[in-house]
Protein backbone atom coordinates (compact mmCIF):
# COMPACT_ATOMS: atom_id res chain seq x y z
CA UNK A 1 0.00 0.00 0.00
CA UNK A 2 1.57 3.25 -1.17
CA UNK A 3 0.58 5.91 1.69
CA UNK A 4 2.11 9.56 2.63
CA UNK A 5 5.12 9.24 4.55
CA UNK A 6 5.22 10.37 8.26
CA UNK A 7 7.60 11.13 10.82
CA UNK A 8 6.92 7.73 12.74
CA UNK A 9 8.49 6.04 9.19
CA UNK A 10 11.64 8.29 9.16
CA UNK A 11 13.67 4.97 11.50
CA UNK A 12 12.30 2.15 9.03
CA UNK A 13 13.02 4.65 6.11
CA UNK A 14 16.77 5.49 7.78
CA UNK A 15 17.52 2.13 7.71
CA UNK A 16 16.67 1.09 4.07
CA UNK A 17 18.92 3.91 2.97
CA UNK A 18 21.62 2.83 4.80
CA UNK A 19 21.78 -0.73 3.64
CA UNK A 20 21.04 0.37 -0.35
CA UNK A 21 22.19 3.60 -0.87
CA UNK A 22 26.37 4.58 -1.09
CA UNK A 23 25.05 7.82 -0.74
CA UNK A 24 22.82 8.44 2.32
CA UNK A 25 20.68 11.28 3.20
CA UNK A 26 21.07 12.06 6.77
CA UNK A 27 17.22 11.67 9.17
CA UNK A 28 17.87 15.60 8.62
CA UNK A 29 17.04 15.40 5.21
CA UNK A 30 14.17 12.97 5.34
CA UNK A 31 12.39 15.20 8.45
CA UNK A 32 13.30 18.33 6.22
CA UNK A 33 11.28 16.84 3.44
CA UNK A 34 8.56 15.89 5.53
CA UNK A 35 8.40 19.89 6.92
CA UNK A 36 8.77 21.23 3.38
CA UNK A 37 5.32 19.62 2.54
CA UNK A 38 7.31 17.41 -0.43
CA UNK A 39 5.44 14.62 -1.44
CA UNK A 40 6.97 11.77 0.44
CA UNK A 41 5.67 8.35 -0.25
CA UNK A 42 6.24 5.04 1.26
CA UNK A 43 4.98 1.49 0.27
CA UNK A 44 4.36 -0.39 3.44
CA UNK A 45 2.72 -3.79 4.15
CA UNK A 46 1.03 -4.71 7.60
CA UNK A 47 2.65 -7.70 9.00
CA UNK A 48 0.21 -10.17 9.92
CA UNK A 49 -0.82 -10.89 13.56
CA UNK A 50 1.34 -13.28 15.25
CA UNK A 51 4.09 -13.06 13.41
CA UNK A 52 7.61 -12.30 15.75
CA UNK A 53 7.90 -8.94 13.74
CA UNK A 54 4.14 -8.11 14.05
CA UNK A 55 3.46 -4.56 12.44
CA UNK A 56 4.24 -2.36 9.20
CA UNK A 57 7.16 -3.10 7.28
CA UNK A 58 8.08 -0.11 4.67
CA UNK A 59 9.23 -1.83 1.37
CA UNK A 60 10.21 1.42 -0.43
CA UNK A 61 9.73 4.90 -0.47
CA UNK A 62 10.33 8.02 -2.57
CA UNK A 63 10.39 11.51 -2.47
CA UNK A 64 9.78 14.22 -5.27
CA UNK A 65 10.67 18.02 -4.84
CA UNK A 66 7.46 19.93 -6.84
CA UNK A 67 8.73 23.82 -7.90
CA UNK A 68 6.17 25.62 -9.82
CA UNK A 69 4.75 23.13 -12.70
CA UNK A 70 8.14 20.61 -12.77
CA UNK A 71 9.29 18.53 -10.05
CA UNK A 72 12.61 16.48 -9.01
CA UNK A 73 12.59 12.90 -7.76
CA UNK A 74 15.10 13.63 -4.62
CA UNK A 75 15.65 9.69 -3.73
CA UNK A 76 13.90 6.66 -4.60
CA UNK A 77 14.88 3.21 -2.69
CA UNK A 78 13.72 -0.31 -2.15
CA UNK A 79 14.79 -2.52 0.61
CA UNK A 80 17.30 -5.09 -0.65
CA UNK A 81 15.02 -8.05 0.38
CA UNK A 82 12.53 -6.74 -1.69
CA UNK A 83 14.48 -5.55 -4.82
CA UNK A 84 13.90 -7.15 -7.94
CA UNK A 85 10.22 -7.63 -7.25
CA UNK A 86 8.53 -4.17 -9.15
CA UNK A 87 8.04 -2.29 -6.10
CA UNK A 88 11.03 0.32 -7.53
CA UNK A 89 8.69 0.51 -10.97
CA UNK A 90 5.43 0.58 -8.78
CA UNK A 91 6.50 3.55 -6.53
CA UNK A 92 8.41 5.53 -9.54
CA UNK A 93 4.68 5.00 -11.14
CA UNK A 94 2.74 6.54 -8.20
CA UNK A 95 5.16 9.40 -8.41
CA UNK A 96 5.14 10.18 -11.86
CA UNK A 97 0.81 9.86 -11.56
CA UNK A 98 1.29 12.43 -8.48
CA UNK A 99 3.10 14.74 -10.26
CA UNK A 100 0.77 14.30 -13.11
CA UNK A 101 -1.92 14.78 -10.80
CA UNK A 102 -0.63 18.86 -9.72
CA UNK A 103 -0.08 19.84 -13.01
CA UNK A 104 3.72 19.10 -13.39
CA UNK A 105 4.88 18.94 -17.40
CA UNK A 106 8.02 17.22 -16.46
CA UNK A 107 9.97 15.10 -13.59
CA UNK A 108 13.89 15.30 -13.27
CA UNK A 109 16.15 13.27 -11.44
CA UNK A 110 20.32 12.41 -10.84
CA UNK A 111 21.42 9.29 -10.54
CA UNK A 112 24.79 7.30 -10.87
CA UNK A 113 26.33 6.81 -14.15
CA UNK A 114 27.06 3.44 -13.08
CA UNK A 115 23.66 2.48 -11.71
CA UNK A 116 22.96 0.68 -14.36
CA UNK A 117 19.54 -1.41 -12.55
CA UNK A 118 18.32 2.43 -12.23
CA UNK A 119 19.18 3.64 -15.37
CA UNK A 120 16.84 1.02 -16.88
CA UNK A 121 13.64 1.59 -14.51
CA UNK A 122 14.03 5.12 -15.23
CA UNK A 123 14.21 4.83 -19.10
CA UNK A 124 11.29 2.14 -19.06
CA UNK A 125 9.06 5.03 -17.09
CA UNK A 126 10.26 7.24 -19.96
CA UNK A 127 12.98 9.14 -18.80
CA UNK A 128 15.40 10.16 -20.97
CA UNK A 129 18.99 11.30 -20.30
CA UNK A 130 19.90 15.22 -20.66
CA UNK A 131 22.78 15.68 -19.33
CA UNK A 132 25.81 14.47 -17.09
CA UNK A 133 27.19 16.37 -13.50
CA UNK A 134 30.78 15.44 -13.67
CA UNK A 135 32.11 14.49 -9.95
CA UNK A 136 27.98 15.06 -8.46
CA UNK A 137 28.69 12.00 -6.10
CA UNK A 138 31.02 12.36 -3.48
CA UNK A 139 32.03 10.04 -0.55
CA UNK A 140 35.28 9.93 0.84
CA UNK A 141 37.81 9.60 -2.17
CA UNK A 142 34.85 7.63 -4.18
CA UNK A 143 33.60 10.46 -6.84
CA UNK A 144 31.28 9.62 -9.50
CA UNK A 145 29.20 11.73 -12.25
CA UNK A 146 25.42 11.78 -12.14
CA UNK A 147 23.35 11.22 -15.77
CA UNK A 148 20.33 14.00 -15.38
CA UNK A 149 17.38 12.54 -16.55
CA UNK A 150 13.99 14.16 -17.60
CA UNK A 151 10.49 12.78 -18.26
CA UNK A 152 8.04 14.79 -19.95
CA UNK A 153 4.56 13.94 -18.37
CA UNK A 154 1.44 14.36 -20.54
CA UNK A 155 -0.91 16.03 -18.03
CA UNK A 156 -4.14 14.68 -17.51
CA UNK A 157 -3.12 11.09 -18.15
CA UNK A 158 -1.06 7.76 -17.66
CA UNK A 159 1.61 8.41 -20.23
Amino acid sequence: MIRPMVIADVDAVLAIEREVQPYQWTRGNFTDALNSAYLCSVDSVEIVEGHPEQGIEILSYAILMPVVDEAELLTIGVAAGQQRKGLGRKILGYMLDEARERDMRCVFLEVRASNMGAIALYQRAGFIRVGTRRGYYKNGDNVEDALTMACELKVGSNG
